[in-house]
């Protein structure tokens, strides 16, 4: 599959695989299909009347040994693998059907979805990739574990991971030096498989997971090595499937890196905070970016869609729509505005109520361009996990961002945030009843 840096890539058909899940033993099907620029890599769960469960660091939930995702009531669990043959061949925009709370584990390495996808071939788009390129060291650690990014001039994403199992002969300690984007990722790391020692197998099942499996299915490694009929693909594939599982819950940034990174048996939790911190770079530079550059839509074509007037109209232009998935707009909070005269005299802070009120007009505006031409509008329903982190005060400008979690033909759910300069001040999740405007 041909990678094109430049702009963003799907696939160009769809493609089918089935299999067990690796913890639960569930039997599901996996179907991915192509997705428009703009789209991202998004999880469907068609037997729960498709609810889309988007691949981003905001939508992880915590599971031991793997990587687990959540939006609303729907979850998809074991999805690393998955996520890392996608970002290891460099596609952008996914549509991932599953039928099951677990994606099928295979053979517990990356190279069936490798094969599949490459098999659906690649369909080049329009629109650029966006991304980040690592402007500050950014160091988490857990116990005895740490992962460090930091800037680098080659091109790509460098990942030195050290795997130290001393105290195991058949593993030991191992060192995996591996380049994204330019190393062969199809035949370097994507074939490496999930590894458990022999006593840790035994209590997995003791336990109730992964109870269908056997030698023969999964990894094990005993003190004289690999079980039969296993044997290793590598000399070192512990490690191999180190890098493949970080891959993969890097592909939760939703952009590819370029930087290097410094893996000290760092496993999914520490992943997730690396892309924690991450993310927060790719949003400031994303921000910097669009602050100069010409608003996608200045106050007048606002006016158009959002029914909002003096002194309620809370957002000033909108920086960037990207399809019906983000939109991100500016609110200049001047000295002039209304509120200031008794919120509070001498001491002016914006009120919390209001900058939510922003957050959810911008939220207008990216439903709004689904339903405008339906002649509906969305009205607030409920608001969730509010946090006001940061006061506002005369002379701030508020970049506000939503995105869409779910919409359907009556009702929308958006996360937001609210920033002043790289800071959070405030962010919510907000739901919406979309109704006819001549109700209103």
């Amino acid at each position: 599959m041909p990678q094109n840096p430049s702009v963003q890539q799907t696939i160009a058909k769809p493609a089918s695989l089935s299999g067990r899940g690796l913890f639960s033993g569930a039997p599901a099907t996996v179907t991915f299909k192509p997705a428009p620029a703009g789209h991202g890599v998004v999880f469907v769960r068609t037997d729960l009347g498709g609810a889309a469960i988007p691949a981003v660091i905001d939508n992880v939930v915590k599971r031991a040994r793997r990587s687990a995702l959540r939006s609303g009531e729907a979850t998809v669990d074991t999805c690393e693998h998955v996520l890392s043959a996608v970002n290891g061949l460099g596609l952008d925009n996914l549509i991932i059907e599953l039928d099951g709370p677990e994606l099928p584990d295979i053979d517990g390495s990356a190279q069936p979805f490798v094969a599949a996808l490459r098999g659906a071939g690649v369909q080049a788009g329009d629109q650029p990739r966006r991304g980040l390129t690592i402007s500050a060291p950014v160091m988490v650690r857990l116990d005895d574990m740490t992962l460090a990014a930091m800037p680098s001039e080659k091109p790509g994403l460098e990942i030195v991971y050290e795997l130290d199992y001393s105290q195991e002969p058949a593993i030991g300690r191992q060192i995996s030096v591996f380049c994204l984007g330019s190393d062969d990722y199809v035949g370097q790391i994507a074939p490496a498989r999930t590894f458990v020692l022999e006593a840790e197998a035994a209590a997995m099942q003791a336990s109730g997971l992964g109870t269908h499996l056997t030698t023969a299915q999964m990894l094990v490694i005993g003190k004289a090595g690999a079980l039969s009929p296993n044997r290793f693909r590598f000399p070192d594939e512990p490690v191999r499937h180190k890098v493949l599982d970080l891959i993969g819950d890097l592909a939760l940034l939703g952009a590819p890196i370029q930087g290097r990174l410094i893996a000290v048996r760092s496993g999914h939790a520490l992943n997730h905070a690396l892309v924690r911190e991450l993310d927060k770079q790719l949003r400031a530079q994303v921000h910097r970016t669009l602050a100069t550059a010409r608003p996608a839509m200045d106050i007048r074509k606002l006016a158009d869609i959002l029914p909002h007037r003096y002194p309620m109209l809370l957002v000033d232009r909108v920086l960037e729509i990207d399809g019906e998935r983000r939109a991100l707009g500016i609110k200049n909070v001047t000295v002039n505005e209304p509120f200031f005269n008794g919120h509070f005299p001498g001491t002016p802070i914006m009120p919390g109520v209001l900058i939510v009120e922003a957050m959810a007009q911008i939220s207008g505006v990216l439903l709004g361009r689904r339903f405008a031409d339906q002649g509906k509008i969305a009205i607030l329903l409920s608001l969730d996990r509010v946090k006001l982190r940061r006061p506002v005060v005369p002379g701030d400008q508020l970049m506000l961002e939503a995105e869409s979690v779910r919409v359907r033909s009556s009702v929308a759910h958006t996360r937001c945030r609210a920033y002043v300069g790289q800071e959070i001040a405030a962010e919510a999740e907000i739901k919406f009843m979309i109704v006819s405007a001549d109700q209103v």
